[in-house]
């Protein structure tokens, strides 16, 4: 295992300023990036969405609950599998109703989508112990339309705003063959009775929604992805959340 060196701590203390310094301009320019994305224009949703919840049907509208901002995680299920993707479990068991409330305190909603019938997700959340809302888009079109569901025969494939002959340029042609779920978050906001898309992450845009890469990002070992440099850090853990290193 590669570990750092082992310097005095006026040694540590200078590199550690030097990061600072390093740190500081990347919180700049990460709050000037969240301000561009503020400033994103936004899309009309046109198309009449419903959804199965816990209650029944439900239209778009009702995943708002009453407020102005809607989150809606995309949650890999395909109708076919017994059981939820891994990834997506291990990023929704860091969901809990603290969480939920200080985004309901914003005026904002998270709820989680996936294409599985109600009764399977019911089942999935029972066996998880989940308390969020979430919704079944079976026999929707809303999975294809935001580019979390890839299936050519559906709709023309597209994923991270990457084009089929893009995805295949990137080493990602895997995504074209057949039906595959992909993860991915879009945000809404709702005004005078309108739904409108202001955002949509995915691949590593959807990292930062979860809890474990930010405290990991922290540490010496990091994340223990292939990816990751320094190399030979530590030895390869699989981690639960995609590997998408671009």
């Amino acid at each position: 295992m590669a570990l750092p060196k082992i310097v005095d701590r006026e040694q540590w203390k200078a590199a550690r300023i030097a990061l600072l310094a390093e740190e500081k301009a990347m919180t700049a320019a990460r709050d000037a990036l969240s301000t561009r994305r503020r400033e994103m224009p936004m899309v009309r949703v046109d198309k009449h969405y419903w959804f199965e919840g816990s209650n029944g049907p439900v239209p778009f509208i009702d995943l708002f609950e009453g407020r102005r901002q809607l989150i809606v995680q995309r949650f890999m299920f395909d109708p076919s599998w017994e059981d939820g993707c891994s990834s997506c479990t291990a990023a929704c068991d860091e969901l809990c109703d603290g969480l939920l409330e200080h985004l309901h305190v914003r005026d904002t909603t998270l709820a989680v989508v996936a294409r599985a019938p109600l009764a399977t997700i019911e089942r999935y959340k029972a066996k998880r112990g989940w308390t969020f809302p979430w919704y079944s888009s079976f026999g929707s079109d809303f999975n294809y339309d935001y580019h979390v569901t890839l299936d050519a025969d559906v709709a023309p494939v597209e994923f991270n705003f990457r084009t089929a002959p893009e995805l295949v340029a990137k080493g990602w042609d895997w995504m074209l063959d057949g039906s595959t779920e992909q993860p991915g978050y879009s945000m809404f906001l709702a005004v005078d009775g309108q739904i409108l898309h202001t955002n949509s992450v995915f691949a590593r845009g959807t990292e930062w929604l979860g809890g474990s890469y930010a405290f990991l990002d922290l540490t010496a070992l990091g994340r223990q992805e292939e990816w990751e440099r320094p190399a030979g850090r530590a030895d390869i853990v699989r981690g639960a959340i995609p590997n998408f290193s671009s």
